[in-house]
């Protein structure tokens, strides 16, 4: 019996022998595994930077290159209106060289005419736009300059447009110069 009972104490020790000699063995399966995830993530984090800082570079060079285009449109964007006005300024040279042997005043006005609406054609075909007659209008604080007020020639010109001393211009919707108004009292 004692035999036996040696016997089962002997397996019983291998076995809890045995069993830590297995744990370290699953510990270090652990360790190798958390390493290599461990490693995986760095060179994920590591990639991602690389393609943060890439696309960092990238906007950096896009909002360069953005402000410089704006600053050479700012530069340019008259340039199309001072082309188109050459011609006028061509046409005022002329016009000044032949008034000064010219003895007839209504053949000078009407070359000024001409020039005139010349240049008046080409502000309208690039958008600009003189503001309507506006004697008798109401007063619009949105598109006029009130410059002075005088008394009303009637009761229905109280408050309403009596004068224009200087035309107001819009460029498509928005206001260039305001017109100089004198209005009623």
């Amino acid at each position: 019996m004692k035999n036996k009972e040696e016997e089962v104490k002997d397996n019983l020790q291998e076995t809890v022998e045995e069993t830590p000699e297995k744990e370290v063995t699953q510990d270090q399966e652990t360790d190798s595994t958390a390493d290599d995830s461990l490693a995986k993530l760095e060179s994920e984090l590591a990639e991602v930077k690389d393609k943060y800082l890439r696309l960092y570079s990238d906007f950096e060079n896009f909002r360069k290159r953005n402000a410089k285009e704006r600053l050479d449109l700012i530069k340019t964007a008259s340039e199309d209106v001072l082309r188109d006005l050459i011609p006028v300024v061509d046409d005022f040279e002329r016009a000044f060289k032949a008034n000064e042997s010219e003895e007839d005043a209504q053949k000078v006005r009407e070359g000024n005419q001409l020039i005139f609406h010349k240049l008046l054609k080409i502000l309208e075909n690039k958008g600009l736009k003189p503001m309507g007659d506006l004697i008798g209008q109401p007063f619009d604080a949105d598109t006029q300059e009130a410059i002075t007020q005088i008394p009303a020639p009637s009761e229905e010109m109280k408050g309403k447009i009596i004068d224009v001393v200087e035309k107001g211009y819009t460029l498509g919707d928005k206001v260039v110069r305001f017109a100089k108004v004198v209005t009623g009292a």
